[in-house]
């Protein structure tokens, strides 16, 4: 049986504004995107989100609410994705990309234009502005 893949998104917010990370690759290398990844087996939601902070950006993470799902069968151009995706707030570490990020930093003014997937309706979901 093939089901929906499982990712999760994370919306984490700073001093600085909101966290975004520049795509390494494909889908849409070069766009600014939320902090999320793929689910591994046998690991929570949350326990994936924290991880996936860690390993884009260098930054330990508290996650503070469930923000919602996402599960448009379109949403991903490699295939249906689901993505639970939570608000978090940074809690340490220092800022650096990795793994699949080729940048990250804060934004006060949120690139809208510039975002991947169906992140800016997530964020326009968390009540962000910028």
């Amino acid at each position: 049986m093939k089901g929906p893949r499982l990712t999760v998104d994370v919306i984490v917010t700073g001093k600085e504004g909101v966290l975004l990370v520049k795509r390494k690759n494909e889908p849409y290398k070069g766009k600014w995107a939320l902090v999320g990844g793929f689910v591994n087996y046998g690991e929570t939601v949350e326990q994936a989100a924290i991880r996936e902070c860690k390993e884009e950006t260098g930054l330990d993470i508290e996650l503070e609410k469930l923000v919602g799902v996402y599960s448009d069968p379109n949403r991903d151009p490699r295939g249906h994705v689901v993505s639970v995706c939570f608000l978090a707030r940074e809690k340490g570490g220092i800022l650096k990309s990795g793994t699949d990020a080729a940048d990250a930093r804060f934004f006060k003014k949120i690139p809208w234009e510039e975002l991947a997937f169906d992140h800016a309706r997530i964020l326009k979901d968390a009540g962000v502005k910028g």
